[in-house]
């Protein structure tokens, strides 16, 4: 599958990233992890962090996929809305899940502090605006919903929010304990301190097939060599639905800019991270070396040529888009553009678990616009089931989940 089109920020953040062999003889693992992404990475370090013997395994070079694309924002608010979910899947459940994002952004800043090299984890706050008068109405709910359960969040008129920003909006949720970081570095970073505890990682490894036996799995890798596990985890991103199709996943494509690097950020305050009530929507980040990264514009196709043929004019659209919101940022150009394979579920929760058809196997389908955090919960999630057979919360993302249909914004 093509993932990726245009001119990628992140890789150039990393020049000399650390470089593994490919695999060249059989070997024997407790798990092994199909997958050198954001997913591959948390759950792979998790798991071996857990004293299980972990084997990591990528076709591409480690972190080549779309996390090369990802834009590295970390909210424990989600697209779908609390509002949202709670009628959906009820308040319980939706309540949980919402802490389970919350949880997971704290959980990524405290790892990110025992990795061989910084991940650039920074903490922020989020203003998520309305972008029109009418969302207005359901943007309070969901803040009196957030307000209700304690929740970190505070709810902004639109004389606040011009006092405080740049622009004026008819009103808006700031949310506290938000984050962003380079995802490049961050899968890097994971996999390195893993490997140099000495958790085996082989790139330019594909996994062509696997037989199931009674109490292990054997995957036989482009090389002709196999790979015999107790289990299996795929953490192989968009590819997985190549692998095995799901009606609750969605294929389509987004699009990206990073600017060039900047002096100041004025009326922006905290550097906070900035996204709207519309959809498909626009967000806004700036990074370590001081660019401002605008996302969103999504397109509802995943046909590479379409995703290139669109690139230069959704480049225009996302510069414009920020310099409306922070015009004395001055004049603002594309240093990078990208657009890449985007992934979301139906129902608005990640699947994560077994699939009855595939012994011995798990799957970490992290869809959605939080897939970094969407990882964290799935390498706690596994790290139960594989270690302990069990977890208290892999019901509410189980991949073989009643069908619901939960709303598509605030």
């Amino acid at each position: 599958m093509n993932l990726t089109t245009g001119k990628l920020l992140w890789p150039d953040t990393l020049p000399d990233p650390p470089v593994y062999p490919r695999l060249e003889e059989d070997i024997e693992c407790d798990c092994v992890v199909i997958g050198g992404g954001e997913a591959g990475a948390i759950i792979s370090y998790t798991l071996y962090n857990r004293g299980i013997n972990t084997v990591v395994v990528d076709k591409r070079k480690i972190a080549s996929g779309t996390v090369s694309a990802s834009t590295g924002l970390l909210q424990w608010m989600n697209d779908t809305p609390l509002i949202s979910m709670i009628h959906s899947f009820g308040e319980e459940r939706a309540l949980r899940f919402y802490k389970l994002c919350e949880q997971a952004v704290q959980q990524i800043g405290l790892i990110s502090k025992q990795l061989d090299f910084s991940p650039d984890f920074i903490r922020r706050e989020s203003l998520c605006y309305a972008s029109s008068a009418d969302d207005v109405p359901k943007l309070k709910q969901e803040y009196e919903a957030l307000a209700k359960h304690s929740f970190p969040a505070q709810y902004l008129e639109a004389e606040a929010i011009a006092a405080r920003y740049s622009f004026r909006k008819p009103g808006a949720i700031l949310s506290q304990a938000d984050a962003e970081l380079n995802p490049y570095k961050y899968a890097h970073a994971l996999i390195r301190t893993a490997h140099r505890q000495g958790m085996r990682v082989f790139q330019e490894t594909e996994v062509l097939r696997h037989q199931t036996r009674k109490d292990h799995i054997v995957l036989y890798t482009n090389d002709n060599r196999r790979i015999k596990a107790r289990k299996a985890v795929f953490a192989t991103g968009f590819e997985t639905m190549e692998i095995d199709w799901h009606p609750n996943a969605a294929l389509t494509s987004s699009y990206v800019v990073a600017t060039q690097p900047l002096d100041a950020f004025p009326r922006w305050p905290n550097r906070s991270l900035v996204w709207e009530t519309a959809r498909p929507y626009v967000y806004i980040r700036t990074t370590a070396d001081n660019r401002i990264i605008i996302g969103g514009k999504d397109e509802n196709t995943n046909v590479p040529e379409e995703r290139k043929r669109h690139l230069s004019l959704k480049r225009d659209q996302l510069l414009q888009a920020v310099q409306e919101l922070f015009p004395e940022s001055g004049s603002l150009r594309a240093e990078y553009a990208w657009s890449a394979a985007y992934g979301r579920t139906r129902d608005g929760l990640p699947m994560i678990g077994a699939k009855e058809k595939f012994p011995h196997c798990y799957f970490a389908m992290v869809y959605g616009g939080n897939g970094t955090v969407y990882s964290m919960i799935a390498a706690q999630i596994l790290a139960g089931l594989i270690s302990d057979g069990h977890h208290p919360d892999a019901d509410l993302v189980r991949i073989d989940r009643p069908a619901y249909s939960s709303g598509a914004s605030v």
